[in-house]
């Protein structure tokens, strides 16, 4: 466990917004949250705990302790005849986490390439693109009580995975020190990933449904691309639309799909015929958050350096740099604009994916 005071956050987040943490604790095992708990002063704290930084948004210095999670390693704990179960430190960079297991002859995480942030973030956000999403895959996964000390593990259902959701991004009601864990209350802030295991099917296939990767392997002829072709075909259509944060600051989508009832969907196609819209399993309707953001002339639009991305209306970018970049107020503050104006034409609220801090 390694204690940094009044560190800057600028580098540890995607959007490249300046921000302040009084107290920085960089986290490398489970030890170092005994450690922590242990801790008489840092102990009794208040915590945020970081990522990647891929998935939030800071609208000012952070007051709570700032633990960093830096944890490593990656191994294959068990193969059956039916999946690989690949263990992976919470630490570990997310796309090159995907790559890993390729070159490992793992396929089935090829669809989230190039999702930036780290392993232990995944789950929290139930991660998904290009058709597949992190539940999909998951096995399991071990964590830490910040409260009790208890180590614990949860399976995908005690997760309570849901689009963009998890039980990690619930707080606690009335969480008290030595209370028992339930596992049908929230965890946000009180529990701290170590460890994800994922379930890589046998016998593999790919997963072509998304429309983009569809076209791609019919414009090349391929019935059957391998895993690494689906890999490269989605880092090529992101990388096409989505800019790379090392580049432009941002935090990725910056709103969820909403969901309508098919009553509701028929409703807005009738005054907007050309609306993206996707049936779910469940009968609803997933709205693409996107169109309905462009829909409403918000592409390249700017508050203060905070902008709307030219090429993909559902991205948020930072147009400033280093002492020049964009303060958290002008984000929520374009995010708020943008809300409101989709609301006022479809009546859909637009909910942020980051978690605004």
């Amino acid at each position: 466990m390694l204690v940094e005071k009044n560190v800057s956050l600028q580098p540890y987040n995607t959007f490249g917004i300046m921000a302040r943490a009084d107290t920085l604790v960089r986290v490398y095992s489970s030890a170092d949250l005994a450690a922590l708990r242990a801790d008489a002063k840092l102990g009794a704290a208040p915590v945020f705990i970081l990522g990647g930084g891929s998935n939030v948004v800071l609208t000012s210095d952070v007051a709570p302790v700032v633990l960093k999670i830096e944890i490593k390693g990656r191994r294959l704990v068990q193969e059956t005849e039916r999946a690989w179960i690949v263990q992976v430190g919470a630490g570990e960079p997310w796309h090159d986490t995907v790559a890993w297991t390729l070159a490992q002859g793992w396929p089935g995480l090829e669809n989230l390439a190039l999702i930036p942030g780290t392993v232990g973030a995944a789950p929290v956000q139930n991660i998904g693109a290009y058709g597949v999403e992190l539940q999909d895959r998951f096995d399991s996964l071990d964590a830490v009580d910040l409260l009790t000390g208890q180590s614990f593990s949860l399976d995908a259902a005690q997760c309570a995975f849901g689009y963009r959701d998890s039980i990690f991004k619930h707080a606690p009601s009335n969480p008290r020190a030595g209370d028992v864990l339930p596992r049908s209350m929230g965890l946000a802030g009180r529990a701290v990933i170590t460890q994800v295991r994922f379930r890589l099917p046998k016998p593999w296939r790919p997963e072509l449904a998304y429309v983009e990767l569809a076209r791609r392997a019919a414009d090349e002829g391929i019935t059957q691309p391998s895993a690494q072709q689906i890999f490269d075909w989605v880092c090529a259509i992101r990388r096409a639309k989505l800019p790379d944060p090392a580049v432009i600051g941002n935090a990725g989508s910056f709103f969820k799909n909403p969901t309508v009832t098919p009553e509701q969907c028929a409703d807005i196609i009738a005054r907007d015929p050309k609306i993206v819209h996707y049936p779910l399993d469940d009968g609803r309707i997933k709205l693409a958050a996107g169109w309905l953001i462009d829909a409403c002339g918000w592409k390249g639009k700017t508050v203060g350096q905070a902008a709307v991305y030219d090429k993909q209306a559902l991205v948020l970018v930072n147009r400033g740099r280093g002492q020049n970049s964009v303060t958290g107020g002008e984000v929520m503050t374009l995010a708020r604009a943008i809300q409101t104006s989709v609301y006022e034409r479809f009546g859909i609220r637009l909910e942020p994916e980051p978690v605004i801090l």
